[in-house]
């Protein structure tokens, strides 16, 4: 099953986990995401990416110039382990691994959760990646991702057991837009994926197909 496939049918059990007064407040905030024109004015292709040097569940400081250094680099914005479709993202990443590592490239997984959540996202999932924890969403506003959930959203979220002032050791409620970024080694933004619809992820063929593209020219490191 692709990963398009499996999205698609984890979200149409949805009608039977969610009630319907719930669902229809998730989707005018999805709705109202898209209109506030921040897939527009998110990090697009040609641009160059923010730079980033952020925390793994041990620590350690992963910094995007030192991936870069290496070759191409495809990062993930996901919203956190209790988001059951940025799950399904990435173990299907992960599936593909060894298609990226050919490629000369290396993933990244980043969400504003605090380390300890990362590693939970990791083992639950497990990734041998980097997972990444952007406290205060800064590289994700850098990225033009990080939103504030509405209110009524909140309430729903805190129902399901996603208190995310806890999850993600801050006072707001900010998430990013689940985005896919596939990083040429001079920081260009060769493919750039961003959906406020947090149920749609693109396929990690997508992100081979660009990391190919990529590899043809004759400037690639």
């Amino acid at each position: 099953m692709s990963l398009r496939e499996e999205l698609a049918a984890f979200a149409a059990t949805l009608p039977s986990r969610i009630p319907a007064e719930r669902r229809a407040v998730m989707e005018r905030a999805t709705q109202s995401l898209t209109a506030s024109g921040i897939v527009e004015r998110a990090a697009k292709v040609g641009d160059r990416a923010p730079d980033f040097a952020l925390p793994d569940p041990t620590g350690r400081i992963v910094a995007l110039t030192d991936l870069l250094a290496k070759g191409p680099v495809v990062v993930m914005f996901y919203r956190g382990g209790w988001c059951p479709f940025c799950n399904m993202q990435l173990r299907a990443y992960q599936r593909c691994l060894p298609e990226f590592a050919d490629l000369g490239a290396a993933p990244v997984a980043i969400s504003p959760q605090t380390p300890d959540h990362s590693l939970s996202s990791a083992e639950k999932n497990a990734l041998t990646f980097p997972v990444l924890s952007d406290a205060g969403g800064d590289v994700s506003a850098r990225f033009g991702l990080r939103f504030e959930l509405p209110a009524e959203l909140q309430g729903i979220y805190t129902a399901f057991g996603n208190d995310l002032p806890r999850i993600n050791g801050e006072a707001g409620w900010h998430l990013p837009v689940p985005a896919t970024y596939v990083i040429a080694a001079d920081g260009r933004i060769v493919l750039a994926e961003v959906d406020p619809d947090y149920r749609m992820r693109p396929g990690p063929e997508a992100v081979i197909a660009a990391l190919q593209d990529l590899k043809r020219l004759p400037s690639a490191a």
